[in-house]
């Protein structure tokens, strides 16, 4: 896709959603492990979940799950009995759940105030929007794509809302690129850390442990990733 039609309807995406996923809400009880999710970047309901994580500001391990993907959707079928989207697994608790809405109701009474909060308590609006900014995509993030596995998992600072991070994680995602998801959305407490870490408060950032490779600029994350995981 042409760049600048890329960031365009990246954008329009993130319009579409109202500001879910941009900046970090009350929190509660932080938890001692990272989450799991296994979802797929265009699935509506797994943006759900994914602004919900943004909001609380959680650490999450993402494992990608496109159509036609081979790595991790055999997991799920076995963990859970079925391949459905979005999946959780919270190690801090010892629960995993499919359907968002109850994914989003166990997150925010277990690190947030216990209230969900309008924009993420589902119903029409959500389901509207959510389809609209998945349509403006155009597909990407969809479907897997011939792909070399990484021997260790990769980091991302990131958060839900920002049109040039949803351009990187499509690409994880179509490329099966496990990767541990850093949050840190406006008013995020971890924005701190980061800067310190980083440098500066710009993101997408990448690190890939594999290489010692650490960047900026999502059209150069994307590059790195297509020319070093994808197919040969």
């Amino acid at each position: 896709m042409n760049r600048m039609l890329d960031v365009a309807t990246s954008l329009f995406a993130s319009v579409a959603r109202l500001g879910g996923g941009l900046r970090v809400e009350e929190l509660g009880e932080r938890p001692k492990k990272p989450l799991e999710l296994y979802e797929f970047e265009s699935c509506p309901y797994c943006r759900k979940v994914r602004e919900v994580l943004t909001a609380l500001d959680l650490e999450t391990r993402i494992y990608p799950c496109p159509k036609g993907g081979t790595r991790f959707r055999s997991v799920v079928r076995e963990r859970g009995g079925k391949e459905q989207f979005p999946y959780l697994v919270d190690p801090n608790t010892g629960e995993a759940m499919y359907e968002s809405s109850d994914i989003v109701r166990h997150l925010f009474a277990e690190y947030g105030t216990g209230a969900v909060p309008w924009l993420y308590s589902g119903g029409p609006l959500f389901d509207a929007t959510s389809t609209l900014a998945s349509a403006w995509r155009l597909g990407a993030g969809v479907r897997a794509s011939e792909s070399q596995p990484p021997a260790l998992p990769l980091e991302l600072w990131s958060f839900e809302a920002s049109p040039y991070c949803r351009i990187v994680r499509e690409t994880l995602c179509s490329l099966e690129i496990p990767y541990l998801l850093h949050n840190v959305g406006k008013n995020s407490p971890s924005r701190e850390a980061f800067v310190e870490r980083s440098g500066k408060m710009q993101v997408p950032f990448l690190v890939d442990p594999n290489r010692a490779v650490e960047m900026f600029e999502s059209a150069d994350i994307v590059r790195y990733l297509n020319a070093t995981y994808g197919a040969r």
